[in-house]
This record gives C-alpha cells, sequence and structure tokens, in this order.
C-alpha cells in the first residue's frame, strides 16, 4: 500500500493519492493557519474507521443473505485535548440500515466486524473507546 502527498497551495494544504491514482485534499485547522482545503487528519481517521467498518457489515449481512437495501453511518467523536497529542477519547458510530434485516443477524454483524474484521477499529481501539449503535428502518 502505498500513498503519496503533495502540497496543493497554503502552508498546509496536501493532495492525497492512493495507487489507484484517487485522491483526497487535507488541511489543517483555521487556529493553526489551516483554509479549509480538505480534511483534517484526524478526520481522515474517523472517514477510514466509517468506510472499514461500513465494508465489513455490508459484507457480513451480504454472506448471511440478509436483504440490506441501505446503509448510513455517522461518526461523532471527542479527542483528550488536555494531552499532547490530543488522541481520540470516545467515537460512536451509528449505523442506519435499511431493509428487512433480522436484529440478531445484524447483532451479529456488528460483533464480527468490530471484534474480527475492521483492521481501523482494532488499531482506533487501541486508545480510545469504541462504542456503536444501530438503528434498522424496514423498508
Amino acid at each position: 500500500m502505498n500513498i503519496n502527498l503533495i502540497r496543493k497551495s497554503g502552508k498546509f494544504n496536501f493532495e492525497a493519492e492512493n495507487e489507484s491514482g484517487f485522491t483526497v485534499e487535507l488541511d489543517a485547522k483555521a487556529a493553526i493557519g489551516g483554509q479549509g482545503k480538505g480534511f483534517r487528519p484526524m478526520e481522515m481517521l474517523l472517514v477510514g474507521l466509517g468506510g472499514c467498518s461500513g465494508i465489513d457489515m455490508v459484507n457480513v449481512l451480504t454472506k448471511q443473505k440478509e436483504p440490506l437495501d441501505d446503509i448510513k453511518i455517522a461518526i461523532k467523536a471527542t479527542r483528550r485535548d488536555e494531552e499532547m497529542p490530543p488522541i481520540f477519547d470516545v467515537i460512536d458510530i451509528h449505523f442506519d440500515l435499511f431493509g428487512d434485516l433480522s436484529v440478531n443477524k445484524v447483532e451479529r454483524a456488528l460483533q464480527m466486524t468490530f471484534d474480527k474484521y475492521c483492521s481501523v477499529s482494532n488499531i482506533l481501539g487501541r486508545s480510545a473507546t469504541i462504542n456503536f449503535t444501530y438503528n434498522i428502518n424496514k423498508v
């Protein structure tokens, strides 16, 4: 896995590119001179958590032959601002699942996602508390 970053404009605005050519812009917070031209690096960690756990949830529910019509993920996090560096303290991740889904299979998929499959949650969970909730929206 290779990621390359180039400085685009301003003091802290970077563009990251992966091996497939996909790009994302990053910038620092305004308090230190960022200009709001992209995600902040800690936000990218949360994007990674949402993407990783979302992919794993879809994969597990598909293997369970559950009729998942859609999924939406919301993440809120707090940081230990009194420490340096200010790492995540608590991360709350909520899944809105759409379809005629079994509660037991959804809960099993969540356990498998966070206990076994999602590498990002495994890494972040070593320093932060990760709480997950869900809601099933029958279609």
